[in-house]
Order: structure tokens, then sequence, then C-alpha cells
């Protein structure tokens, strides 16, 4: 089908029923995008409040029940995506406008629900059970994101143990910050996700 051809079936169409066929099928092709994107590796989650930790905002978020991570590209993609093909499909199943709208919009809130809950469940499987923070003590880890002084905020480090590379929140007793790109050494270990250096 081409687009002339698509734009002849859509004029067709009555209002309602046009605006369910182009939500679905934007929705659909922009999915298409983002999943190709994603298995080749250049897949990143767009939040609304982009910034340089975005994508670890999000995993965090979804990781602690926040609504934060909810507020995202991907998801809004995801809720058009159910919103306008339950439209689409239940169209002649639904007579009245209002509640086939209604319908659809529990179908997309559902659609953002399962893609949150298969998220979650991928980020639990691709921790890394075996590894403890206990065993990067004593290691020299590089800062990733700048130390403040005297434990007065947190920065990161990247270790690398057991042949893969780890990114945890660090602080240090020292009375300067400790740059990015410093050499640090891991002397204790302060709570499930938090490392002392020096």
């Amino acid at each position: 089908m081409n687009m002339l051809s698509l734009g002849s079936l859509l004029s067709e169409m009555d209002g309602l029923q046009r605006v369910f066929w182009i939500i679905a099928l934007a929705a659909s092709l922009v999915f298409i995008i983002q999943t190709v994107i994603t298995f080749i590796g250049l897949g990143t989650d767009m939040d609304v409040d982009a910034g340089p930790d975005s994508l670890d905002g999000l995993g965090d978020s979804v990781e602690d029940g926040s609504m934060s991570g909810l507020f995202s590209f991907r998801n809004l993609i995801n809720f058009l995506l159910g919103y306008g093909w339950a439209g689409v499909l239940l169209y002649d199943s639904i007579s009245s406008g209002l509640l086939l709208q209604i319908v659809s919009i529990v179908v997309g809130i559902s659609f953002v629900a399962a893609f949150v809950f298969m998220f979650r469940q991928l980020m639990k499987l691709s921790h890394d059970g075996s590894f403890k923070l206990t065993e990067a003590i004593g290691l020299t880890a590089d800062v990733y994101l700048r130390i403040p002084a005297s434990r007065t905020g947190r920065g990161k480090v990247q270790v690398s143990v057991k042949g893969s590379t780890h990114e945890i929140d660090a602080v240090t007793d020292r009375g300067m910050e400790i740059p990015t790109g410093d050499h640090v050494r891991i002397v204790e270990v302060l709570g499930d996700d938090l490392l002392l250096v020096e």
C-alpha cells in the first residue's frame, strides 16, 4: 500500500476512526525504530527531563518504584501504541465514542504498565548476582563522576571485578574533591551501593 492509497483510505474514514489509525500507525513506526535502535546497541530512553544521568535515572526510578521513570518518550509511545490499536480494533465493536476512548486509554495505560514490568524484569536479569561490593575493597578504581570532598556528596567510580566493569557510588574523607579521571583506592563498603575511597 503506497502513501497515496493510504491517504485516500484515511480520508474515507470518519474523524475518530481516522485519528485512531493515524496514532496507531505513527506509534508503531516509532516503536519499530526504537526497537531496532535498542537491539543494535544505540538505544537510550529519552526522559522528559533528559540530562547526563537520564538513563541511570530511569533505571533507578523503575527500581525504587517512583513515578518519574513513567514520564518518558518511550512510555509515551507505548501508551499511544496501545491506545491507537485498541481504538482501531474496537471501533466497530463499541458504538459509543466516549466509551471507546475510555477503553483505549485503559489499554494504553496497560501497555505502559506491561512494558515497565518487563523492563524491571530485564534489569533484574542483567544484574550480576555473583558480584559483592566487598570484593572491590583494596582495588583501584577510576573516578567516573567527581567525588565531593569530606563526604559532602556522592560521586561515581568504575571498578573492574572478575572481568566485568561496575559503576558504583562513592564518597571520600579527603578534604578536596576528587576530579573525574583520577584513580582511587577502595577502602571500605559503607552500604549496599556506596564505597569509601581515597
